[in-house]
């Protein structure tokens, strides 16, 4: 096929985007971008009764959350539109009346109930071709009389239909296999099947790309091409998303929603990243790639034959490090909302606190509950103070916070340095060492076995005046443990 390249997402908008519908677009749009094609987005509308009312919207907002921007669209215009199916009905079913002629199509006035007549023992039904018989004068008057009718396709009975796909090679399917599906539906909209091929065609598509489940239909598709004369275009069809070994991913089921990931914390560049290697492997075997190098790493020789296992853990240590790489004050803009729905909302240094977060959350979901620190300070176990690893017990854990209490109330001013600076007083003079002593400061300010820093980094975030009332509530509650 000669030309520019041309790939096309053609999503229906019946609800959230899957992951798997969502690398299908990032595929065609991998593919055209390395090949310094056009990218196209065209919403297949036409399945009326599963429409979902702002699924449309939500198609945008994801595509542009994610970073796959399309060259052309419903939203952005272009040459060959309109790019919304709904728009197009009068089109496809000049061309279905164009393929009558050409006998690759025929009318079918077939009642429901002779239809359901034709079902087998196993419950199996397939069309008996019974109105490719009637004669183009019968067909007329039946049509001028009003009868309801669709438009089927004209399948050969004998031989095989085949095709070349770019990533499963030969595929041939016996005609006798496949059935004279419906192209126009008896309310005169077209069915997926018919004018997904009108627009390709129409829209000059020189690649689909799409999920492996098709890998049998499109000799259909192709003898639709065929009987029009058009060139066909080049296929490329994807291994499925595996749930498990036994499961695909399903949309119908709530699996992987790319809302609910961004919901949950994951930055949009890293789901991206991870979905791109779900069924691909670029040739040097990285893992981190930013869209610019995907673009530049992809090809359609990489792409499995293998399903691939979902695997979220795995997404989320890829997100982990994303995260690892913003500074403290990107981490405040993408993660204010996490901060804000918190309970120390406004309380503390958004900033600071990244600081010690970056390197320790895997998703923006946990913020909430590595800072919950800062404002739910209450009595715990004084045991916690007794640890046999850093030789720590209760009775100089006394001494440290005792000699912590006088050391902070002395600093006129509050940074890390200056905590420092006491950390080394406060171990001399309670004859501890260092570590006992960032041991103790921690918990005897968080109240928490475990924070996402140390006692300096705590007492700095909390300020003098709540580090020393903490201070003051540990003590007394080592106090009173050690009377007992």
């Amino acid at each position: 096929m000669n030309g520019k390249v041309r790939t096309r997402f053609a999503p229906s908008p019946t609800g959230f985007m899957h992951i798997g519908n969502l690398r299908t677009c990032l595929y065609a749009y991998l593919f055209a971008k390395k090949e310094k094609g056009t990218f196209i987005l065209r919403i297949e509308d036409t399945d009326r009764e599963r429409y979902v009312e702002g699924a449309v919207d939500l198609i945008y907002r994801t595509l542009e959350t994610a970073g796959i921007k399309h060259d052309e669209g419903p939203d952005v215009g272009g040459n060959y539109g309109p790019y919304i199916q709904s728009q197009r009905k009068e089109m496809y079913l000049e061309y279905a009346k164009e393929l009558v002629k050409k006998g690759g199509a025929y009318y079918c006035f077939c009642s429901k109930e002779r239809l359901e007549s034709l079902t087998d023992e196993n419950g199996n039904r397939k069309y008996d071709k019974h109105c490719l018989s009637l004669s183009e004068k019968e067909v007329q008057e039946r049509l001028s009389k009003g009868e309801k009718f669709v438009i089927r396709q004209n399948i050969p009975q004998k031989g095989e239909s085949s095709y070349d796909d770019m990533v499963f090679g030969h595929i041939s399917v016996k005609n006798e296999d496949m059935e004279d599906n419906i192209l126009i539906k008896s309310d005169l909209m077209p069915t997926y099947n018919f004018a997904n091929v009108i627009d390709d065609h129409t829209m000059g598509i020189t690649h689909v790309i799409r999920g492996m489940e098709y890998l049998s239909s499109t000799p259909k598709y192709n003898l639709i091409y065929d009987a029009f004369g058009w060139e066909r275009p080049k296929y490329i069809h994807l291994p499925p998303i595996m749930k498990d070994a036994n499961r695909k991913l399903s949309k119908r089921y709530g699996d992987a929603n790319f809302e609910d990931f961004i919901e949950k914390g994951y930055l949009p560049e890293a789901i991206v990243n991870y979905i791109a290697l779900l069924g691909w492997s670029p040739k040097n075997n990285v893992e981190i790639m930013s869209m610019q190098e995907l673009i530049e790493h992809f090809s359609v020789d990489g792409i499995s034959h293998s399903p691939s296992i979902f695997d979220e853990e795995k997404m989320k240590w890829m997100n982990g490090e994303y995260i690892k790489k913003l500074t403290p004050e990107e981490f405040v803009k993408r993660s204010i909302s996490y901060f804000e729905r918190s309970k120390i909302k406004g309380k503390y240094d958004y900033t600071e606190l990244a600081k010690l977060l970056i390197t320790r959350v895997s998703l923006f979901s946990e913020i909430e509950e590595k800072v919950n620190f800062l404002e739910e300070f209450e009595s715990y176990d004084p045991e916690w103070f007794d640890n046999k690893k850093m030789k720590c017990d209760k009775e100089l854990s006394l001494k440290i916070i005792k000699e912590s209490e006088k050391e902070l109330k002395k600093l006129d001013g509050f940074d890390e340095e200056k905590l420092q600076c006491a950390v080394e007083k406060i171990a001399e003079k309670a004859e501890a060492k260092k570590g006992q002593v960032y041991l103790t400061l921690r918990l005897a300010v968080t109240g928490k076995q475990s924070t996402p820093g140390g006692g300096v980094e705590m007492c700095n975030i909390l300020g003098k005046e709540e580090s020393l009332k903490r201070l003051e509530f540990s003590r007394k509650l080592l106090e009173n443990a050690l009377k007992n």
